[in-house]
């Protein structure tokens, strides 16, 4: 189901979109895909267009959806299937084209993105609809177990057309990356329908361009511990703004919580961080790299340098701000009562 409605204040999980004016309306709809709310911001459409709009995006949403699900039946879990299996497997241009992206990205992160980790995520519980309930973290035996293979994307090999892996402990899953990706695929869609002005958010994460009029979009990035606006950006042309953290999804056992962002070093949750916000003009290289930076924690800087990323905020777990000197320009941060740390990216 779908609506179009006139908003001049819209509020969006991590994300804040505002305007002023009744002749600076943009018109919004809200859509869901990939388990969560998709709000979308059109500005200098018409209703037509935009319903149109809304209906191609929800498609390609659903397309992106069906082929990446990681524990419902879809082109992934026959991966997932044959890899089990040690068996190879044919792929088709698109599928091997994302596959070699994730693989890329894994790369430049020191494998700190990490999509071949699906086996472990599945041993945490987070591969399935009731993640969210109580349960005993896995033993230390079952981790050691899926250390001892250390499944990565490099055990991943994809020639003429054929998927195929020599580790069977491997087991793909995107959800660091399959948001991003399609995020991508719809801004896409609409610069092919000739829509230069919009903003896609999915579940806190979003991809802006053109602007809002004559001003830019304002993007509030939300506090992960607190009810309030942390810091706000102005972004214009084409950039995305994503986040990663510890309140996205976790389950709590006997008082203590436990994220979903895994550390593939040691098989538990990354803790060193309660938040990492990117900035970049591509959605799937900010989805990947805020996941990664997350993991990475004090070492942030160094993956980022790695990654081709210089616009990045963490939040560390005793609630310090760090920023690069990049984006400590663009952000103005509003609910923090101390200075941020500024932390140089090395240059390579």
């Amino acid at each position: 189901m779908k609506t179009v409605v006139h908003s001049l204040l819209l509020l969006i999980g991590l994300a804040l979109l505002s305007a002023c004016g009744d002749s600076d309306r943009a018109l919004q709809a809200k859509f869901y895909a990939f388990g969560t709310e998709i709000d979308v911001s059109l500005y200098g459409v018409d209703e037509e267009t935009a319903s149109k709009t809304i209906d191609t995006l929800e498609q390609s949403f659903s397309e992106v959806n069906d082929l990446w699900h990681a524990w419902q039946p879809s082109v992934l879990t026959k991966i997932n299937e044959a890899i089990t299996a040690g068996e190879s497997i044919e792929v088709d241009d698109n599928v091997a084209k994302v596959i070699l992206l994730a693989q890329k990205l894994a790369g430049e992160s020191g494998q700190l993105f990490n999509p071949a980790a699906g086996n472990l995520f599945q041993l945490w519980g987070y591969e399935q609809d009731n993640w969210f309930e109580s349960r005993p973290p896995p033993s230390q035996k079952d981790i050691d177990a899926w250390l001892a293979d250390s499944p990565t994307m490099e055990d991943i090999v994809i020639e003429n057309g054929v998927l195929s892996s020599n580790n069977t402990n491997v087991r793909l899953g995107f959800g660091g990356f399959a948001k991003g990706y399609a995020v991508d695929n719809a801004i896409a869609v609409l610069k092919q329908q000739g829509i230069e002005n919009a903003v896609i958010n999915i579940g806190g994460d979003l991809r802006a361009i053109g602007s809002h009029g004559e001003r830019p979009w304002i993007i509030g990035i939300l506090h992960p511990r607190h009810d309030r606006v942390l810091a706000s950006v102005a972004v214009s042309g084409d950039e995305s703004v994503f986040s990663s953290g510890d309140y996205e999804r976790f389950f709590t056992y006997e008082g203590k919580r436990y994220p979903h962002i895994l550390d593939p070093r040691n098989g538990y949750p990354a803790d060193q961080a309660m938040s990492s916000t990117v900035i970049h003009e591509n959605a799937s290289m900010a989805d990947a790299a805020a996941t990664a930076i997350f993991v990475a924690g004090s070492d942030w800087p160094t993956i980022a340098a790695e990654m081709g990323i210089d616009m990045v905020m963490l939040v560390t777990e005793d609630g310090e701000v760090e920023m690069s000197p990049s984006m400590q320009k663009r952000v103005r941060l509003t609910g923090h009562d101390r200075d941020p740390v500024i932390r140089e990216i090395p240059q390579e």
